[in-house]
């Protein structure tokens, strides 16, 4: 992959439009305006000197393990579908009871429930996106290609490398999926974005992926999947595996006779040295698992 420079927008782009807001500003305070009028004015020059922000159908970003990404140059973009059996289609095929009970699909504003509520605008839309996945397939692959295109020039024009998990709250193999990308059909969305890092994380072992080289998988290990971990592993994959350490103490040294490497210091699991177990701190519900789904230490 050929990497760019990384500038941060963090200075450049943030001072560009707080500088226009306080020009703005003293503009403005050289005019006589009662207090309403003045306070209109106010909110104008910052809602124009604000950048703006781009929107998406299907993809999401602002997640803050993702987030710690943008310090090492990367910006992440994440599809989110309804995890497991949730949407009335099975996304996770190899799912267990641990795992669906650990699911990071209510982390965050996703487990944000209303009061005697079990769902809130989060995991609906979740449920939409999906259900228009088996739905319409092909209209689907059509916006999810215009997202990514979307998402591209945006971490670009703020001077980062963009990269994507399609999987997000899923399991799904995406290489069996054709798409469409300027009249051209390609065999999956790896192929139509070349140039481009795609990443995730699954429990479905022997995934036909050898061969495409932007698509970076870490198994996940779970409370009965021991024999695939070690196929895993000894097949030169690398293991992700949650651990019940306290977030305060470092993560455990070793794990099947593998060096962990912690996880939780950013999502980008494609830079991680070959060969290592992710160790990586329960969160959520996970932290009061008792399937076997976090390895107790």
């Amino acid at each position: 992959v050929c990497l760019r420079p990384f500038q941060s927008p963090a200075q450049g782009s943030r001072r560009g439009w707080i500088g226009r807001i306080l020009t703005g500003l003293v503009h403005f305070s050289r005019r006589p305006l009662d207090k309403p009028a003045r306070t209109s004015r106010i909110l104008s020059v910052v809602n124009k000197a604000k950048p703006a922000k781009m929107t998406f159908k299907l993809l999401s970003t602002g997640n803050p393990k993702v987030l710690k990404g943008q310090t090492q140059g990367y910006m992440t973009f994440i599809l989110h579908l309804a995890p497991y059996t949730l949407s009335g289609h099975n996304t996770c095929p190899k799912a267990t009871p641990g795992c669906a009970m650990a699911c990071l699909n209510t982390a965050g504003r996703g487990g944000m429930f209303r009061k005697g509520e079990n769902t809130n605008v989060i995991q609906k839309a979740r449920i939409r996106k999906t259900q228009w996945f088996y739905a319409d397939r092909a209209s689907f692959m059509a916006t999810l290609v215009s997202d990514i295109q979307k998402a591209i020039r945006y971490a670009e024009k703020r001077g980062y490398l963009p990269v994507f998990r399609l999987n997000g709250t899923s399991d799904l193999s995406w290489e069996k999926y054709s798409v469409i990308r300027d009249g051209v059909q390609y065999n999956h969305i790896f192929d139509a974005f070349s140039g481009v890092q795609f990443y995730d994380y699954t429990k479905v072992l022997g995934r036909k992926v050898k061969d495409i080289w932007n698509y970076h998988l870490t198994f996940s290990k779970a409370e009965s999947n021991d024999f695939d971990t070690r196929l895993a592993l000894s097949n030169g994959m690398n293991v992700a595996v949650v651990f019940s350490t306290k977030k305060s103490l470092p993560l455990p040294a070793t794990y099947m006779n593998r060096t962990v490497f912690n996880g939780d210091d950013s999502d980008l699991r494609f830079l991680d040295p070959q060969g290592v177990v992710v160790g990586l701190y329960a969160k959520g519900r996970a932290k009061r698992d008792t399937s076997g789904f976090v390895v107790q230490v």
